[in-house]
């Protein structure tokens, strides 16, 4: 049965499909809506779910329809291999996050390519999200925290946690840090 994440990360998946559909930019359709670009990317990730009014307001920047919006089944990526240069980044800051198809709409894992240049941080305060994750450090060394464990892991290390304990990635040592991850179900 899904739960309440599942349905806010469909909801999102399917505004992202529908905006992307429509040409736009989620900077160019939080200034149509009259809505702030941060309260786009939350919904897209499934980390809010907005109210009816907002979904309409965000909608008619399309412009599509409730009705035509919850009918609206987005198409699953059928690629297959994809290019270095063709992976989206979804990273920030000095966190780059290079990730394996466009579409993650009816998808059951996301795969990354990450990048955490010299002291990058994914932020004091630990975070957490319904998934289950893994990762293997390629080169440089990344400091991981899940809950109260930590650890340093350098190449050929790797870790697999329940990712609704909080956790945090730092890069530590005197070169960037690269990491092949997975997460399942996606999450942003």
């Amino acid at each position: 049965m899904p739960n309440s994440f599942d349905e806010d990360l469909d909801l999102g998946l399917r505004l992202r499909a529908l905006r992307e559909k429509a040409g736009l930019s989620q900077r160019a359709l939080a200034k149509r809506a009259n809505v702030t670009n941060s309260a786009i990317s939350l919904i897209e990730a499934g980390k809010t779910n907005p109210s009816v009014g907002a979904l309409r307001r965000i909608l008619d920047g399309i412009p599509v329809s409730l009705s035509e919006f919850f009918a609206f089944e987005p198409e699953p990526e059928k690629t297959v291999f994809y290019a270095a240069e063709d992976l989206p980044e979804i990273g920030k800051g000095g966190v780059s996050l290079k990730q394996v198809g466009t579409n993650l709409f009816g998808r059951a894992m996301m795969i990354l390519l990450e990048t955490y240049e010299l002291n990058a941080d994914t932020g004091r305060v630990m975070y957490g999200h319904e998934a289950e994750e893994g990762g293997i450090v390629v080169s440089g060394r990344i400091e991981v925290t899940v809950g109260d464990q930590r650890k340093i892991l350098g190449p050929g290390d790797a870790y697999y946690f329940d990712s609704r304990t909080p956790h945090r990635f730092r890069q530590v040592g005197p070169e960037k840090c690269v990491i092949v991850s997975a997460c399942t179900p996606p999450t942003f």
